[in-house]
């Protein structure tokens, strides 16, 4: 059903020039992959403060928002440098167990993360960590690391 949009995405200017360079597709992909770093980071450190792993000097709220720029900064960056990343191989990405198993979590990972999480966070007593805020910390640390070992994934599928 999504098949004839894959194949139009193959056709777009964006994706041909990346196709056509030697050097494009790797400095892409390295840049996306800083972002991921850059996200994971901001992500990572939150959910294992909320784990009651690390930092337990510094309260969850007052960490999620010193994070909250960067973690926002790494998801425009790959959102930015994942479409032209797509575009330089729909069709394979179309076929990609991988490419649907993080495109159906990202959107989840997200959406938890700007949602549930958040309040979790902004919520969190100043010390210590409540069973609920370490259940919250330990999925969003679970779904993040599906988009990004999914994401990883395709690069060999």
């Amino acid at each position: 059903m999504l098949l004839p949009f894959f194949e139009w995405c193959e056709t777009l200017w964006l994706g041909q020039f990346v196709v056509g360079s030697n050097w494009l597709f790797p400095v892409i992909e390295s840049v996306h992959l800083l972002a991921l770093a850059l996200l994971g980071g901001a992500v990572f450190v939150v959910d294992f403060r909320m784990l009651g792993l690390g930092l337990k000097d510094r309260g969850v709220a007052e960490l999620a928002n010193d994070v909250r720029p960067w973690m926002l900064a790494g998801l425009c960056v790959m959102v930015l440098t994942g479409v032209p990343l797509f575009l330089s191989e729909p069709i394979k990405c179309y076929y990609s167990t991988a490419f649907w198993v993080k495109m159906t979590t990202l959107p989840i990972a997200l959406v938890f993360t700007l949602t549930l999480r958040a309040r979790m966070a902004q919520a969190a007593p100043v010390r210590g960590t409540a069973r609920r805020q370490q259940l919250v910390g330990a999925l969003s640390i679970a779904l993040w690391f599906t988009v990004a070992a999914a994401g990883r994934w395709i690069g060999f599928s």
